[in-house]
């Protein structure tokens, strides 16, 4: 079959598959699997081995990420169950202050947002904007726009989240090295997020009346982005006491109360307990990937780092840690802790399937020699592998909304040009984050993320696109000009 009829099947597969998750309101995952076989089928793959094509792109993928991120999800749960998330982020407020306090729930957001999925993320903290805009007097986008979207970038850019565990594994790239270079290229992203995300609020938007209500009661916020209450000449952190708040769906959420004490007496966990926690895998992960590329071969310290350094070992580790600090500890029973384990699973049960629908789909374009004729194409369009995969990433991301999806189906598309470049790990690890960044730029009205957003934030489809798509779009494309600068280096 020639390159340019696997090429049109490309297209058609591709076309179909945005057709069926669009139009159709197909779910990703049977869109992803009708589609690969599909394509198999079209491009010549025998009939008998259709079958055994899809089960071993299906059973490659989730062999690598599917006990990943169910770890990573039960240690996100438990932080969020023990009172962890909120007493995290009411311990920075504390600590930054009135005048800074939206820098503070951005750092909120991006601390958290490693082991908590986004829209979780979300749900934990957006009653402490609803409480902190209440007691300030200033517009809730203030907090939550810079807030939400650094929970996006750490979601689109970082492992253990699906989409980029996905996307590492697919392309070979290193666990560790991203973590190494992406934790601090996310920060920087997330902080000139935050700068962007000032200017953006600086005037005042509409806002749903509902969310209004609930924010603000019947008193008046601020009429421009510096609000007229204390938080803008107030170093003290504003009182949040008196802040019920509510979702936009219609189940209430926690009372915002600073948390001196849960209802059983328990004292929160401390600032402390919730950051060491959270940073303690990525901590083995890059100990291991240190200790493969500086300490030599049989070494026994290499060899003891490389197995606590493997990120399953790294995240059974810390779950084991958060399962003994945050509920053993603090009174948990182990059936109750082994029920808020198992309430992590159903909601990243459809994540893990679609991530492996990915892999299955990959796996056919490499079986029917798609791959090879789509590598073919993209590497005489002269442009480089770093750009190619920002690009690739922000097109699907546009066209399909979901972040996972569009990662894990650029990764497919692009590992045959990727595999004949013969990149390096380090290089590899680079292009990851280059798809991140484009997964996480223009987040609009097919994204269920913005949806979420602009519902709980009050805010119509013309100021969502506005702010939110703008931002992620700005903060995408400063990813991806980073990604750009390391590359030299590696």
């Amino acid at each position: 079959m020639s390159d340019d009829t696997l090429l049109v099947i490309a297209v058609a597969g591709v076309a179909a598959l945005l057709l069926l998750i669009l139009r159709a309101k197909v779910q990703p995952f049977v869109a992803l699997v009708v589609v690969s076989v599909g394509v198999a089928l079209a491009a010549g793959v025998p009939a008998a081995d259709v079958v055994k094509t899809v089960e071993e792109g299906m059973g490659a993928t989730l062999g690598h990420i599917a006990t990943i991120i169910a770890l990573g999800a039960m240690i996100g749960r438990i932080i969020e169950v023990s009172g962890g998330a909120h007493a995290f982020a009411h311990a920075l407020i504390d600590r930054f202050g009135g005048k800074r306090t939206p820098l503070a729930l951005t750092v909120a957001g991006f601390v958290l947002g490693i082991p908590v999925f986004f829209e979780v993320g979300l749900i934990i903290l957006m009653p402490i904007a609803y409480g902190v805009a209440r007691a300030s007097r200033r517009p809730l986008l203030v907090y939550a726009l810079p807030m939400g979207a650094a929970m996006l970038t750490v979601h689109a850019f970082l492992p253990p989240h699906p989409g980029a565990v996905a996307a590492v594994e697919a392309i070979g790239a290193s666990q560790g090295l991203v973590l190494l270079m992406g934790i601090p290229l996310t920060a920087v992203v997330v902080l000139m997020g935050h700068l962007v995300a000032r200017r953006l609020t600086r005037r005042a938007y509409p806002m749903d009346p509902a969310v209004y209500a609930e924010v603000y009661g019947d008193q008046e916020p601020g009429p421009d982005g510096g609000g007229t209450g204390t938080a803008g000449t107030n170093d003290a952190a504003p009182d949040l006491t008196a802040s019920p708040a509510a979702v936009g769906d219609g189940h209430r959420t926690a009372v915002l109360s600073r948390p001196a004490a849960t209802a059983t007496g328990i004292r929160p966990p401390s600032l402390g307990m919730v950051l060491t926690l959270i940073v303690t895998p990525i901590l083995l992960i890059l100990l291991g990937t240190l200790g493969q590329n500086l300490l030599a071969d049989g070494s026994p310290l290499r060899a003891v780092l490389t197995v606590l350094g493997a990120p399953m070992v790294a995240l059974l580790i810390d779950l084991a840690l958060c399962a003994y600090f945050l509920g053993a500890r603090r009174g948990w029973s182990r059936a109750h802790l082994a029920e808020v384990m198992g309430s992590a699973l159903p909601s990243v049960a459809m994540v893990i399937l679609v991530a492996g629908a990915g892999g299955v789909l990959g796996k056919v374009l490499i079986a029917g020699g798609i791959g090879d004729a789509v590598a073919d194409v993209l590497e005489r369009s002269g442009l480089p592998a770093l750009a190619l995969a920002f690009v690739t990433a922000l097109a699907l991301r546009a066209a399909l909304g979901s972040t996972t999806v569009a990662l894990i189906t650029t990764a497919g598309i692009l590992t045959p040009l990727l595999q004949r470049a013969e990149l390096s790990t380090g290089q590899l690890s680079l292009v990851a984050l280059a798809m991140g960044a484009g997964g996480l730029a223009v987040s609009h009205i097919n994204d269920a993320g913005y949806w979420m957003f602009t519902r709980l934030v009050g805010l119509d489809v013309p100021t969502g696109l506005r702010t939110w798509t703008v931002l992620t779009t700005a903060m995408g494309l400063m990813g991806f000009a980073l990604t750009a600068c390391l590359w030299p280096l590696v």
